[in-house]
């Protein structure tokens, strides 16, 4: 895929060092205040069994059965509106949809949006968790931290083997789809590594969700997570 930037692209980008935290703020505060009526607008009109919503026709959010890579958005920024404004409804909103609505997206292994779903709800809350805006019951920040654990091990068993020491994560449709956005959406992998957990495979080996060792030099027996001696797979 090649990426083309205007020559102008100076003339494109203006600075202004004059511009403050304070004098953003009120176009900031607007911006969250219509957030949250659309977000509360989106809610009771929504049908959950219509699936996510995906894009806007005539104005109005609409669904595609064949993908639901938004849906982490839609509870996603209930929870953010919440960070933002410290109003509680959004919380439980979002906090609730993801209990009841997400736990299909953590087990997913038809798609490579594990990222945008699960960072966006589960991930956001564990954030909240760790900077003490939420009280710490234990169960909850460690159901938050399960569920990114398991998408970043279903993401990394979506590998896609071209050498000893190559390959990469697909996207859908099968082992050979690759599209540059499953980049974004990687972050899972790399916080379900962070968080200490393995993607266990056959004979149970444990694996790195970053990077595992060339079959010459695995050890079953090793209760170490196992790496790949040269570059790694993401």
């Amino acid at each position: 895929m090649a990426v083309f930037i205007s020559k102008d692209y100076k003339s494109m980008l203006k600075t202004d060092a004059s511009l403050t935290a304070a004098s953003l703020r009120p176009a900031v505060e607007q911006l969250f205040a219509i957030s949250a009526k659309k977000i509360a607008r989106l809610e009771k009109r929504w049908r959950p069994e219509a699936g996510a919503p995906v894009f806007t026709v005539n104005g109005e959010y609409t669904a595609r059965g064949w993908t639901e890579w938004t849906q982490g958005f839609q509870f996603g920024s209930a929870i953010l509106q919440f960070d933002a404004t410290d109003e509680r409804v959004f919380l439980e909103l979002g906090r609730s949809a993801t209990l009841t609505r997400m736990a299909s997206h953590v087990s997913h292994i038809g798609v490579h949006d594990h990222g945008f779903n699960n960072i966006s709800t589960y991930g956001n809350l564990l954030r909240l968790h760790l900077e003490k805006r939420l009280p710490d019951n234990g169960w909850e920040r460690n159901f938050y931290e399960l569920a990114l654990k398991l998408s970043g091990a279903v993401q990394a068993a979506r590998w896609t083997r071209l050498g000893p020491e190559s390959g990469y994560i697909y996207s859908f449709n099968g082992p050979h789809s690759l599209f540059c956005d499953t980049i974004r959406s990687l972050r899972v992998l790399a916080v379900g590594h962070q968080l200490g957990h393995c993607l266990m495979g056959e004979r149970d080996t444990k694996i790195s969700l970053l990077t595992r060792l060339p079959p010459a030099r695995r050890d079953h027996g090793s209760s170490q997570c196992l790496f790949w001696t040269g570059p790694g797979r993401v």
